[in-house]
């Protein structure tokens, strides 16, 4: 599979690298940035793919995270990828922040026309840890899945359902309860339909019912200050309630002061690598 190279960085003893390919799950070139950790050079490294939230690209998180200094401590890589398919016959709402281009909300659409590019799911699950199996230097035995916001959601989605790809999960003020907020209610109409039954299968508080997991710990950090919160998009208290129906042990972390951007996930990155680093680089 052809993987282009934009441009490299060295970083904290390691390389930033964007990159771009033909995309067979979505239908178009997609994007995607990685930290390579100076572990690398000796053997394949665990790998920790971070879904971003609504507008944002392959870089925010890389740019502006902060995470590739506790990546090099821990000698995780790091994946990012867009948040949606892009290009000129890729369909968008081009009056739509949180719908569209920049908001594939990581489902598998099934409505026209966004069905045939808008495809995250399957991609974020598939095949873009094949493609990083294939090209980088990983076990891939050894991954782990984390976002923020949309991508927070994402990340609770891919996590729960798929818990032999990745064993470990964490999220910056997830959108926890989408078939109960307005932005999840937006999307999973537009990309899935209105038949309800279909939105349980991406929605992280539905979900949690069949998939717990006893043995492992979800860490969510979430502001007080976040507006999203006072909005009841993100919902985190309904998620907390489902886990703990469900026996699925639940680290929700309200942080005083804090709203829902990068300074507050910059404050606390630290502690999500090491999360996931205790369950990925361990035995």
């Amino acid at each position: 599979m052809p993987l282009t190279l934009h441009n490299q960085h060295t970083c904290f003893g390691g390389t930033v690298g964007y990159y771009s390919h033909p995309s067979a799950t979505c239908s178009c070139d997609m994007r995607f940035a990685v930290y390579v950790p100076p572990q690398a050079q000796a053997g394949p490294v665990p790998v920790l793919f971070y879904l971003s939230g609504l507008t944002c690209t392959e870089d925010n998180f890389t740019s502006k995270s902060g995470a590739q200094r506790y990546a090099a401590e821990h000698g995780l890589m790091l994946v990012a990828p867009d948040t949606s398919p892009r290009g000129e016959r890729v369909p968008d709402e081009a009056d739509a922040w949180d719908f569209g281009t920049g908001a594939g909300f990581y489902v598998d659409a099934t409505e026209s026309p966004w069905s045939t590019h808008y495809r995250m799911y399957s991609y974020v699950v598939q095949e873009l840890p094949e493609l990083i199996a294939q090209e980088f230097s990983v076990r891939r035995d050894r991954m782990g899945i984390f976002g923020h916001s949309m991508g927070g959601h994402g990340a609770l989605v891919c996590g729960l359902r798929n818990p032999d790809r990745f064993k470990s999960i964490s999220a910056f003020a997830p959108i926890a309860a989408p078939s109960q907020c307005p932005w999840g209610q937006k999307a999973f109409s537009g990309y899935l339909g209105t038949d309800r039954i279909a939105w349980k299968g991406y929605d992280a508080t539905a979900l949690v019912k069949d998939y717990a997991r006893p043995d492992r710990t979800i860490l969510i950090d979430q502001g007080d200050a976040d507006p999203f919160l006072a909005q009841n998009q993100l919902l985190p208290e309904v998620f907390e309630a489902a886990c703990k129906e469900a026996g699925q042990p639940l680290h929700l972390r309200m942080q005083p002061g804090y709203d829902h951007g990068y300074f507050f996930m910059a404050s606390f990155m630290a502690d999500h690598l090491r999360h996931h680093a205790e369950v990925l680089t361990t035995g």
